[in-house]
């Protein structure tokens, strides 16, 4: 059985039953990973969610597609990645075909509506830029919510011909019940172009455009601008293109590797190694706890917000912590009712 194709059809087991035998260091390095982007996808998208609620500076309708973007990231840490990481410790998947589908659909729901939603955000921070005596309208709360409900209807809509395609399946190299790139040249091709390659483009655009007017109103070219364009809309802006540019980062690999197989599978699937393979899939599972990090460390309101929460679920703690203490040394302290000893009489009349 060859491991550095992209499928393995010449084998006689089922895609689920596939193995791979490999140092247990791999395995190991491979679960540790995995669960530290769990633990940081969940607790930070968390954190953004809750800030987001908490704080009335950050409920505005750009924010909208950040919550939007926190529920895409989320939803692959909740239930994907732990079957993952049982399918790493033992070695193969033993949880069926129906929990295959359904963790294959929803990091295919994951992945392609983070990328639509990073989209919404280019074209809302485009829009609020640079086109700013319009954004009220565009964007009102009504509109922003409609948005929303658009790109994931989108993303659904996006992921549901996998399942006529036959394209989810289990590959053993990286533990995965993920889509299988040699499934259909055309739809593979199709889906890195609409999926991928053409929302990058986009945000590309919108981003360009803004730097531009950026740099325009620093130089003074476009004055009259410079009132609506604060310091706070240009970290806000830098926040979110760094969010994109690390998304870009993390899944291009893998989409140019899928790429470049579908357009010519018995030459290129040969040749792809598969330490290349395997880290290009883990990179792009890691960026999804990326960007919690990136707005607690560039966006001073958000930063502020996870401080508080934090503090408030430390202090509720140690608040609960004191007063089971105190409530034990009350019990310790109260005198028995046979006791008759004067000073204990004292004691229990105060």
């Amino acid at each position: 059985m060859s491991t550095n194709g992209t499928h393995f059809n010449g084998s006689s087991l089922a895609p689920h039953e596939l193995t791979l035998n490999r140092p247990p260091w791999v395995a190991n390095t491979l679960g540790c990973f995995l669960i530290f982007t769990t633990v940081v996808d969940i607790l930070g998208n968390l954190l953004v969610i809750f800030s987001v609620y908490r704080n009335k500076k950050l409920r505005n309708a750009g924010n909208v597609f950040v919550v939007s973007l926190a529920v895409a990231d989320l939803v692959v840490a909740l239930y994907p990645y732990p079957l993952v990481l049982t399918s790493i410790f033992h070695n193969g998947w033993n949880l069926g075909y129906v929990h295959c589908q359904i963790s294959g659909f929803l990091m295919g729901v994951s992945v392609i509506g983070s990328i639509f939603n990073i989209t919404g955000i280019a074209l809302n921070r485009y829009c609020y830029i640079c086109h700013s005596l319009k954004y009220d309208k565009l964007y009102s709360d009504k509109n922003s919510l409609c948005y929303v409900v658009l790109i994931w209807v989108l993303t659904v809509v996006a992921i549901v011909p996998n399942l006529f395609v036959g394209s989810l399946q289990y590959d053993p190299r990286v533990y995965s019940c993920t889509f299988v790139q040699s499934a259909s040249s055309a739809y593979t091709i199709a889906v890195v172009f609409f999926h991928f390659i053409l929302p990058i483009l986009i945000v590309t655009y919108c981003y360009l455009r803004i730097w531009v007017l950026v740099i325009q109103v620093r130089r003074r070219v476009k004055p009259d601008l410079r009132p609506k364009l604060t310091p706070h809309d240009v970290r806000n802006f830098v926040t979110m293109f760094v969010v994109f540019v690390l998304f870009a980062v993390c899944w291009a690999p893998l989409n140019f590797i899928g790429l470049a197989v579908a357009i010519n599978p018995v030459a290129v699937a040969p040749i792809i190694p598969e330490w290349l393979f395997v880290s290009s899939y883990f990179m792009a599972y890691f960026n999804s706890c990326l960007n919690a990090i990136v707005y607690g460390v560039l966006n001073q309101n958000f930063r502020r917000e996870y401080k508080r929460i934090i503090v408030s679920i430390c202090t509720a703690r140690i608040f609960l912590s004191d007063s089971s203490n105190d409530a034990v040394e009350r019990m310790k302290s109260k005198p028995s009712p046979l006791m008759t000893n004067n000073n204990q009489v004292k004691v229990d009349s105060v």
